[in-house]
């Protein structure tokens, strides 16, 4: 069973043993517009927590995508380079942006649950 944490830059990582897929959150596309481009790392690169892993660019701006945990890019998602829209229609699903396998369990420790992401996104409005 996989466990969801997420950024207050409106990161998600779903973990899985010491894997970890990253993407950005619904509210975080939302706040995109339509996504039109998503350069993703190169695998073998090592990152460490809060280091830039990836951007998306919309419509409307362009945007990095932090690593919410240290780690090396195992898998990326090559699918967004062509149908970089996906990350709109299915951000926490077919849009995840890369897989990390991760340094340092502990760190996501720092991260928040969907509860506390939820009264996260509610402090905002």
């Amino acid at each position: 069973m996989s466990t969801v944490r997420y950024t207050k830059d409106h990161e998600w990582i779903s973990v899985d043993g010491d894997i970890g897929t990253i993407g950005i959150t619904d509210y975080a596309q939302s706040q995109l517009g339509d996504v039109v481009f998503v350069e993703l790392p190169e695998r073998g690169k090592t990152v460490g927590k809060g280091g830039e892993v990836a951007v998306v660019e919309s419509v409307k701006a362009a945007s990095e995508v932090y690593a919410p945990v240290s780690g090396e890019v195992v898998d990326v998602n090559t699918a967004l380079e062509g149908a970089p829209a996906t990350v709109n229609e299915d951000p926490q699903g077919r849009g995840w942006f890369l897989k990390l396998k991760i340094k340092d369990v502990a760190e996501l420790d720092d991260l928040m649950t969907e509860e506390q992401y939820k009264e996260f996104l509610a402090s905002l409005a």
